[in-house]
């Protein structure tokens, strides 16, 4: 869904990135640093406060973004950069959620569901990617609709919703990535 305004926010980014390249970040630290403020993020949940969890949790998804075009920018992109912002952000995930279910702000069968919704999400299309299928924007709950949808319920008040929400959502899209892998795999040749 978010994937429409890829190319503006990649325009807005762009210049950024580029000046932060020149100072020679590795863009595997911005990586890192992203995590670390998730993990702040997530300490916040746990400490029951959902509006600065959520403040907290959209500046890691800044660094998400910022993490891959500095890499391009500056020419540094590797495979294992790549490996590295996959591994973290599973992490991030399951830390940030897992504190909020821990934290009591949602039910704890929605917080299960919504970390397992949201690790499948991204197992599934790492699988689809094995087999040859192309899958940017297959499903309506890539990693930033999962980060703005819990970042703005918890600072609207309804976090616990925003939780339920994703658990459902999430699921759905592994079966639309899984419907997606499975016409691309079985079509006529």
């Amino acid at each position: 869904m978010l994937n429409r305004v890829r190319g503006a926010v990649s325009r807005l980014t762009r210049p950024v990135a580029a000046a932060i390249a020149r100072t020679g970040v590795p863009p595997n630290l911005i990586t890192f640093a992203g995590f670390l403020v998730s993990v702040g993020a997530a300490y916040a949940f746990y400490q029951s406060m959902p509006f600065l969890g959520g403040v907290l949790l959209l500046l890691s998804g800044s660094f998400d973004i910022i993490d891959g075009a500095v890499a391009r920018a500056s020419s540094r992109v590797t495979r294992l950069g790549g490996v590295l912002d996959s591994v973290l952000d599973r992490y991030s995930d399951l830390v940030v959620i897992g504190a909020i279910t821990i934290s009591g702000l949602c039910s704890p069968i929605a917080g299960i569901a919504a970390m397992i919704g949201s690790v499948m999400v991204s197992y599934v299309r790492a699988r689809g990617e094995v087999e040859g299928v192309r899958m940017s924007a297959v499903g309506m709950m890539e990693r930033a609709e999962r980060i703005v949808l819990i970042a703005a319920t918890a600072m609207l008040g309804i976090l616990d919703i925003g939780i339920l929400i994703l658990a459902v959502l999430a699921n759905i899209t592994v079966l639309q990535r899984l419907y997606h892998i499975w016409r691309s795999l079985t079509a006529p040749a």
